[in-house]
């Protein structure tokens, strides 16, 4: 059997012209590094506990993956990659996330 043609060794990187349409994730989970959530401007997501009704909606709806479920069910917010964009906040039924004001 052939090898595909834009398939290289580990050590080798493809050119663009050489990677197949939708390329491929050569490290996945890399973006665990980037500490994205130094791209708030000035406001981040805080949860009240006693108003949460566990629905994961606002889990569900993150397009960060910021959102983080607790062993116990609690939910809290991962400000290393949370961007503030607010929409845990809207999504939530309950009102158990407000946008707040970040300091320092």
């Amino acid at each position: 059997m052939k090898p595909r043609r834009w398939l290289k060794l580990a050590d080798e990187k493809p050119s663009w012209r050489e990677l197949p349409i939708a390329a491929l994730v050569l490290e996945p989970g890399n973006m665990v590094e980037a500490r994205t959530g130094e791209w708030r401007m000035g406001l981040k997501p805080s949860i009240d506990g006693s108003r949460c009704q566990r629905c994961y909606i606002c889990w569900a709806f993150c397009p960060d993956a910021s959102i983080i479920i607790g062993g116990d069910g609690s939910f809290s917010v991962d400000y290393a990659h949370c961007k503030g964009c607010g929409i845990c906040a809207k999504v939530c039924p309950y009102k158990a996330i407000e946008m707040v004001e970040e300091h320092g």
